[in-house]
């Protein structure tokens, strides 16, 4: 079933994203380095089209359909429901739980 599931990013994961790559840019003061990280985690992301139960349950939440997959220290934190993959958060491990509103999506 490759392909199958349409990736989604919330709100909130698009500003983690804008966040963590700016934060890269002024700690490195490499502006390339920052982008490169920030493409990683979108590519990253996207590779849940296919297969996104591969990911853990987050052990915080312990709710079944939100799971998490690890890219160097970041947590990629998502919501798997028929036919979509929301991407909640993107989470550095070292700040402990990330806040998660599954309700972000709805309408």
């Amino acid at each position: 079933m490759g392909g199958d599931y349409k990736v989604v990013f919330g709100r909130r994961s698009r500003c983690d994203l804008k966040e963590i790559v700016t934060y890269i840019r002024r700690a490195s003061g490499a502006p390339t380095v920052a982008e490169r990280v920030g493409m990683d985690l979108v590519s990253k992301a996207l590779t849940l089209s296919t297969f996104p139960e591969r990911g853990r349950v987050v052990p915080e939440l312990a709710i079944p359909n939100v799971r998490e997959i690890i890219f160097k220290s970041y947590r990629v934190v998502y919501r798997v429901l028929p036919g979509q993959v929301q991407i909640l958060r993107f989470w550095h491990a070292a700040r402990g739980t990330p806040e998660i509103n599954v309700d972000e999506f709805s309408t």
